[in-house]
């Protein structure tokens, strides 16, 4: 059985804006994880840039992620990741998304190139 699949906000958001690995990630949507934290980032991320809020936000549920709770147990691993990732410049979002890959034993897929140095115990895609 595959690895689920988690999407960091920057890979939802190259497909959003048209980015270099859309397509990476539009070729595997169904059915991947997006976590709360991050889907907040996303949201907010879209506005910023002047998309409209029901524009927004219908976009991000046409996306099919199964969208997944911020537990205790991945506050708690994104605290503890803080020293691991410190080096590379990680967000609390970052972390978060880490986290949820950690607690499902998933893959992430993100665009932050960074994130290939990164040594925590889950396989992590960079789309560009």
């Amino acid at each position: 059985m595959p690895s689920p699949i988690v999407l960091d906000s920057s890979a939802v958001l190259a497909v959003f804006f048209h980015e270099s690995g859309a397509e990476v990630v539009d070729a595997i949507l169904g059915g991947t994880l997006l976590g709360t934290v991050n889907l907040a980032e996303v949201h907010e991320r879209m506005l910023s840039r002047g998309a409209q809020v029901e524009e927004a936000w219908s976009w991000i549920e046409g996306l099919g992620c199964e969208v997944c709770p911020f537990t205790e147990r991945q506050a708690r691993a994104t605290a503890e990741l803080r020293s691991i990732t410190r080096p590379f410049g990680l967000s609390l979002g970052d972390r978060a998304c880490l986290a949820l890959a950690l607690d499902r034993k998933a893959t992430v897929y993100t665009t932050d190139k960074v994130w290939k140095n990164l040594s925590v115990g889950i396989q992590i895609e960079v789309i560009r």
